[in-house]
């Protein structure tokens, strides 16, 4: 049998390539809209005791989103630090993210929170509730709810910056 083609596995290869193209343009047509995240990526002291925020806008949708603005409760080691509303205006790509810088003027027990924090060194547990309103390419403006946890930490070598 040495020598002689086997004409099935001709057959069988062009089946598998047949089939994984036609999945390769299937996958490619999927327009899925979902719910975006925010996130605190960093938190400064400014010299007049404001924070400047830069969030985390998540799009984890299929196609192009226009953030237009955000609406957020903030709570910083258990203590509200404030709201936060804000025109953003920011396009972000399908799946993917990028960061926005705002400004909030916090409560002055986050204020000393924050203080505390920085001096001891340590971790700072945040909460984000509250909304995001966006709209996907070509479609109308929608409003996400959205909230998420995490833990800033002091930055080496930055003084009054959390990340």
């Amino acid at each position: 049998m040495q020598g002689r083609m086997r004409p099935w596995r001709g057959i069988a290869a062009l089946v598998m390539m047949a089939a994984v193209l036609g999945l390769a343009s299937c996958s490619s047509n999927v327009r899925r809209v979902s719910e975006p995240a925010v996130s605190i990526q960093q938190l400064t002291v400014r010299a007049d005791g404001s924070w400047s925020l830069e969030l985390r806008l998540q799009n984890y949708s299929s196609i192009p989103m226009q953030f237009e603005t955000v609406a957020l409760d903030v709570s910083v080691g258990g203590e509200s630090a404030g709201h936060l509303q804000q025109a953003v205006n920011y396009s972000i790509g399908p799946e993917t993210a990028d960061v926005v810088t705002v400004a909030l003027q916090p409560s002055s027990s986050a204020k000393m929170l924050v203080a505390d924090v920085l001096a001891g060194g340590r971790g700072l547990p945040y909460e984000l509730k509250g909304t995001v309103t966006a709209t996907p390419e070509e479609k109308k403006s929608r409003q996400f709810e959205v909230s998420g946890r995490s833990t800033l930490n002091p930055a080496p070598g930055l003084s009054g910056v959390l990340r």
